[in-house]
């Protein structure tokens, strides 16, 4: 029997939030602890809250200026009576020095975002994202420019100022743009973009913690995301240096990055940071956080808080070499708090101690063993959704591929819409990650645009409403154990 059949929705939450994965509970399988001896100090048995609470708050009006209208299914934002923007997302980045990335769209699209900014915070974030928050530097470059500065294509070196330097001063005369960075922004102003309009529940609120210095690079990021409509909360670090990443593509679509940290690693856990996570549905941990320790007490007490206050906890694996290096650094997070892991094949294995033969729907089986859910990549292959030892193929969706930077953090944007939207199909709400996964691989540049985020969550709204949404996956949909 699939597991959807097995669950039923509290009928006090409204159907249109009802979605199976809230049903969802964290458990340990007895059978599983001792297969791998480092995850029988994680799953504790202990009793976990069940993962519908997002329907709690949807029927409830808000208490942000500007004014609410009834539809079916509850309230929604009409930011028809918001007439000003906040002082800080009024600001062009024109004028910074640098060129932003998406500039020619931005003069339109940041012009139709602001129109429905918020005037003041919400009660409540739909999802709020803890990152590195990093100034992208992308550009496209050939292979005898990686191989004159001596990189190595398809990698992520961590480099100092003296090497951002260099490199920086090779790519004098290229082209290259400026954006508001790192993997967790990215999704997080995907998925603002399509939650940009009430199509099919109340518009998102998006926000992002980190750590930008006090220089005008953090200034920078914080206006982009904000002219994005992902409002960064965390105040800047006087005299900090705000981090950056150097994005070399070459013309086969492979990505090589250089990321200077800065300030980006030093993020504490203070009141402010508790009181966000406090009024949070969704919150997301970005995996490379895990490079620094201090953080990741930062981590833990933010997990523990959003654990209390009934939030979903989403960590990404964000790369290959940083689980390796602080694998029981994950578990710990991974085991003890998520509810949700996104990874690609290569992380999934490394998160399983998998050897590079094992397939990724293996890897996706034995870590929903462990996480209610699991989303696994593998790139033009396609992707897996894994729930209680089954696993859902989502085929790929077909694009001419120009830049893979950022697919991963598109499809992570889509998983995380589908839960917000509560969708109970699976198969569907995989289907709209990758295709906006495809979208994005099929452009210069890591962001989702407006206008095709629009156009995915109005097509993603009319299929479900054509076809009615499903409460059960069925058994042509999951590869089971």
């Amino acid at each position: 029997m699939s597991f959807l059949n097995s669950i039923s929705s509290p009928p006090q939450i409204n159907s249109l939030f009802c979605s199976p994965i809230f049903s969802l509970h964290r458990f340990h399988s007895p059978s599983f602890s001792t297969v791998y001896h480092r995850q029988q100090s994680y799953g504790n048995g202990r009793n976990i809250r069940e993962l519908w609470f997002l329907g709690d708050f949807r029927g409830k009006r808000r208490k942000n200026s500007g004014s609410m209208r009834k539809e079916k299914g509850g309230f929604f934002w009409d930011s028809s009576a918001c007439n000003s923007r906040g002082s800080s997302s009024s600001s062009s980045s024109k004028g910074d020095g640098f060129e932003s990335e998406e500039e020619e769209e931005e003069e339109v699209d940041d012009e139709e975002e602001g129109a429905r900014s918020f005037c003041v915070s919400p009660d409540r974030w739909d999802v709020l994202g803890l990152g590195q928050a990093m100034v992208d530097f992308s550009g496209m470059v050939d292979d005898e420019f990686l191989e004159r500065l001596g990189l190595e294509k398809g990698t992520r070196k961590v480099v100092n100022h003296e090497e951002r330097g260099r490199v920086l001063q090779a790519m004098d005369g290229c082209s290259y743009k400026a954006a508001a960075g790192g993997s967790l922004s990215n999704s997080l102003v995907a998925l603002a973009r399509l939650g940009y309009k009430p199509i099919g529940g109340p518009v998102l609120n998006v926000a992002m913690a980190g750590s930008v210095g006090s220089d005008p690079l953090g200034s920078f990021y914080r206006a982009k995301l904000h002219r994005a409509n992902v409002n960064f909360l965390s105040e800047p670090i006087k005299d900090g240096t705000t981090g950056t990443v150097i994005v070399l593509t070459t013309p086969d679509a492979q990505r090589t990055m250089l990321a200077y940290q800065g300030t980006s690693s030093a993020i504490n856990y203070d009141s402010c940071l508790a009181g966000i996570v406090s009024k949070t549905n969704i919150f997301v941990v970005e995996g490379y956080l895990f490079e620094f320790p201090d953080t990741i007490k930062t981590i833990i007490r933010a997990c523990e808080e959003a654990r209390r206050s009934g939030a979903l906890i989403a960590v990404t694996a964000s790369d290959v070499s940083c689980i390796e290096r602080h694998y029981d650094d994950f578990w710990e997070i991974v085991g003890n708090y998520a509810d949700i892991v996104f990874a690609n094949s290569d992380e999934a294995r490394a998160l399983c101690h998998f050897s590079s033969k094992e397939s990724p729907i293996s890897a996706t089986r034995y870590l929903s063993h462990f996480v209610p859910l699991v989303s696994v990549t593998d790139g033009p292959r396609g992707s897996y959704i894994g729930v209680k030892g089954e696993a859902v193929y989502i085929p790929p969706s077909p694009c001419v591929p120009v830049d893979t930077c950022g697919a991963g953090d598109a499809y992570a944007s889509g998983i995380l819409y589908g839960i917000l939207r509560g969708v109970m199909d699976l198969k569907g709400m995989g289907t709209l990650a990758a295709r906006i996964a495809a979208t994005v691989v099929g452009q210069q540049g890591t962001r989702l645009r407006v206008q095709d985020a629009i156009d995915l969550a109005e097509s993603f709204t009319f299929n479900l409403e054509s076809s009615g949404v499903s409460t059960d996956v069925g058994s042509d949909h999951i590869s089971s154990l």
